[in-house]
């Protein structure tokens, strides 16, 4: 994917006193009194910053938090602690601008926070008005935010038409990097793990990967459904039954290209679901009428091991159990010590994923870990994201 990158600019020696605008992703998550919970996106978005302040910019940075009323702006939607934060990160001050879109003071080797930009009129939906107005505040746009780059908004598309240069910062740029050698030219081969608890969240997903991997692991609720394609019972798991036919299709279209969709061979079942439910490992096809399917079994989880261990890449998304349970987190343990011993170039994405990446400690094991639940769902779909398009273009064009 052709797209003009940040570090190759400041490289170039075309930073130096140049007014930077970056699109950080900086929207983390706050308790009650509004201290940050988790900083991991605040901590992701500083290479860039420095990056551009080492290079000499005035840099503007902005992102949205949590969901504003546009025009409405409340004292809960600030970014003031954001800005504490990235203050301590930096090492330096940063100041917080509110009502920036007419106009920002920052000399070059400063660096600004700019409240938060979706209190903006116009931003969700982008405004070309708007759009222009912040692409005047500077000489070159920057997209660091992957987890915003599925939505096409004023700061993470309309700016980058208007912008003088648009331009990929260091952590959109590695995401790039990432999903082109996972999925445009894989090294085979190419192992995808979908998991979740409905067929109908990941349908499309499952489609789009059944034209390209060569082993798709099913897990959770969507094994469930599988399992019930595949002829098996699932007593009262988790299914969705009225869309066999569309399982049934994801197992054929894979079967047509000398691909499979490994059904499970046993599994963990309880008859309630509670972290203290006693856990019984079954054959999958003696699973009781008023049984719950909770993981996959011992069996199935090293035959997966084995294909993963053998595969050249691996695309993540979805624990294949209920890992939060202790007893039902085998499977689950099991898939991520597999990809963590793997050769393969792994690449993992997802809120519950990055959870069980950072309960079993394999965080420096994994090939690339995607900062975007949503961007990195859309990218499995096929979809062409609207950032990763707009960036595209206009480096087309320059």
């Amino acid at each position: 994917m052709n797209v003009i990158r940040f570090t190759d600019l400041c490289a170039q020696g075309k930073v130096a006193g140049q007014r930077v605008f970056i699109r950080a992703d900086l929207n983390v998550p706050q308790d009650d009194t509004g201290r940050i919970t988790e900083d991991t996106r605040i901590r992701a978005s500083v290479p860039c910053i420095q990056q551009a302040l080492a290079a000499g910019a005035a840099v503007m940075v902005t992102s949205h938090l949590g969901r504003p009323t546009e025009g409405e702006f409340k004292p809960e939607d600030s970014l003031a602690p954001v800005a504490a934060r990235l203050a301590e990160l930096l090492g330096r001050e940063v100041p917080l601008v509110a009502n920036w879109v007419d106009g920002v003071d920052v000399k070059p080797g400063n660096v600004v926070l700019l409240e938060n930009c979706r209190v903006n009129k116009g931003e969700k939906k982008n405004d070309p008005a708007l759009a222009k107005k912040m692409a005047a505040l500077c000489d070159i746009y920057v997209n660091d935010a992957f987890g915003t780059a599925h939505r096409a908004e004023g700061t993470t598309y309309g700016i980058a038409e208007y912008a003088k240069i648009a331009s990929a910062g260091p952590l959109l740029a590695a995401e790039i990097d990432a999903i082109t050698r996972a999925l445009a030219t894989p090294k085979r081969p190419l192992v995808a793990i979908v998991a979740g608890s409905k067929v109908s969240t990941k349908l499309t997903i499952l489609k789009s990967l059944a034209e390209k991997v060569d082993q798709l692991i099913v897990g959770g609720g969507i094994a469930n459904t599988f399992m019930l394609a595949a002829g098996l019972p699932i007593g009262k798991s988790l299914a969705e039954p009225d869309l066999l036919d569309q399982a049934k299709a994801v197992i054929e279209a894979m079967r047509a290209r000398g691909a499979a969709v490994p059904i499970p061979v046993d599994v963990v079942t309880a008859k309630a679901f509670a972290a203290d439910a006693p856990a019984t490992v079954k054959a999958a096809t003696d699973v009781a009428a008023d049984d719950l399917i909770l993981d996959i079994g011992p069996k199935t989880a090293a035959q997966l091991a084995a294909q993963l261990r053998e595969a050249g890449t691996i695309v993540w998304n979805g624990p294949v159990g209920v890992f939060e349970f202790d007893a039902f987190a085998n499977g689950t343990k099991v898939i991520a010590e597999a990809i963590a011993a793997s050769p393969a170039f792994s690449i993992a994405g997802g809120g519950d994923t990055l959870a069980a990446i950072a309960k079993y400690g394999i965080e420096s094991k994994v090939g690339y870990i995607s900062t975007g639940g949503g961007a990195f769902l859309e990218i499995l779909e096929g979809k062409t994201l609207p950032a990763f398009e707009i960036l595209t273009r206009r480096a087309a064009a320059q």
